[in-house]
């Protein structure tokens, strides 16, 4: 298999960290990265939008040469081909709850942040736009709030003591944010505390450039 990647963007990010916390824990998925140069528009260019019509990345090529080209499905694929030592692993109670909070993660907090990256230091050159930038800050307030409390009880991952697919797609917006300058958390300290954990663990050391 192959994986179309690109270090900064958040969706490729999260199937990245997936992939590192399968190999720490035990599995060596052995899926071969490629960088798809988006600076450059390789993106953009025939070869790309041949494994992906709509020329995002990240985009995961199987051995029969068929594609999967959303993140979320690509990580349950992984889960599922490579079940032993998954990461949504637990009884039906605890997946349920481990894919609640990635799912309010991903819908409410990484898509904000996203857009207000590129509304205020946008790396693609964007015009700043301070208007929607204060909405879409707005916006992430009470997720935010949400996992400042779900992590008031000391636990040090979302789902307490075990890595989960939630802490990979958070940690992955988060690595966005330090790249355009943007401190988004405010005064919640557990949730600084969880994003300083989370940048020790061998797998984020392995992945994140910023």
């Amino acid at each position: 298999m192959k994986l179309y990647k690109v270090a900064l963007a958040p969706n490729p990010t999260k199937v990245m960290l997936y992939i590192a916390e399968r190999k720490t824990l035990g599995t060596d998925i052995g899926i071969e990265q490629i960088t798809v140069n988006t600076v450059k528009g390789e993106h953009r260019q025939p070869e790309h939008l041949a494994r992906n019509p709509f020329g995002t990345v990240p985009a995961l090529e199987l051995d029969d040469g068929s594609f999967i080209l959303e993140s979320l499905a690509i990580m349950q694929y992984l889960e599922a081909k490579f079940p032993e030592g998954r990461l949504m692993d637990g009884t039906p109670e605890e997946q349920a709850h481990a894919w609640d909070i990635e799912r309010i993660i991903d819908i409410r907090l990484a898509s904000n942040m996203g857009a207000y990256g590129h509304a205020t230091n946008s790396p693609l050159g964007y015009p700043a736009d301070p208007e929607r930038a204060a909405q879409l800050l707005s916006n992430m307030q009470a997720p935010l709030d949400y996992l400042e409390q779900l992590l008031a009880d000391g636990r040090p991952l979302f789902m307490g003591d075990r890595v989960t697919i939630a802490d990979c797609t958070m940690q992955a917006s988060l690595q966005f944010m330090r790249f355009v300058e943007a401190d988004v958390m405010g005064d919640r300290p557990n949730l600084r505390a969880w994003d300083e954990r989370y940048r020790e663990r061998p797998a984020a050391q392995a992945v994140l450039k910023w």
